[in-house]
């Protein structure tokens, strides 16, 4: 009876593992990202798109060159032409993964560009607001000089139609 019994319950048989100094560093880097200036936060988010892109199209430079190299005519027994398809087939895929992520930034570049382009839709607004507001005072004056034409030549023709009457 000294046997553990056999369940499906999970014993973690230690605690999990923490980076707790890898947390304190991206806090920090975090902070410093706040106390920093507009111009200083977006060159730096600049930066780092930069940097993605730039590792992103180096693995498919350096994927194709190794294509090319694996691809050379010689002499091979089976066990190396299997083993440079094997380079070929994880090259290949890992430029695939590369392109993809290449597609993914692009994409994520379009939507902030979309998302985020507040000040040209604000001067847009703006514009539009103060042109509308000339149009209306524009047509708040021509309907005053037309209710003044309708009604000035009305009262005239009362009084003369009045006096008119009056003189009969």
């Amino acid at each position: 009876m000294s046997e553990i019994p056999q369940t499906d319950v999970s014993r973690p048989s230690a605690l999990p593992t923490a980076n707790l100094l890898l947390h304190r560093a991206a806090s920090q880097q975090q902070q410093n990202l706040i106390e920093q200036s507009s111009d200083q936060y977006l060159d730096y988010i600049e930066e780092e798109w930069n940097k993605k892109v730039d590792s992103e199209v180096e693995v498919l430079v350096d994927g194709m060159v190794d294509l090319v190299n694996l691809a050379s005519i010689k002499n091979k027994d089976k066990f190396t032409v299997a083993q440079e398809a094997f380079q070929t087939q994880s090259r290949a895929e890992s430029m695939v993964r590369a392109a993809h992520s290449l597609l993914s930034i692009v994409h994520s570049m379009k939507l902030l560009l979309l998302l985020s382009d507040e000040s040209q839709n604000a001067h847009k607004r703006d514009a539009e607001l103060k042109q509308v507001q000339e149009d209306k005072e524009e047509t708040k004056k021509k309907v005053a000089a037309l209710l003044d034409e309708l009604l000035i030549p009305a009262t005239y023709h009362g009084e003369t139609n009045n006096s008119n009457n009056s003189a009969t």
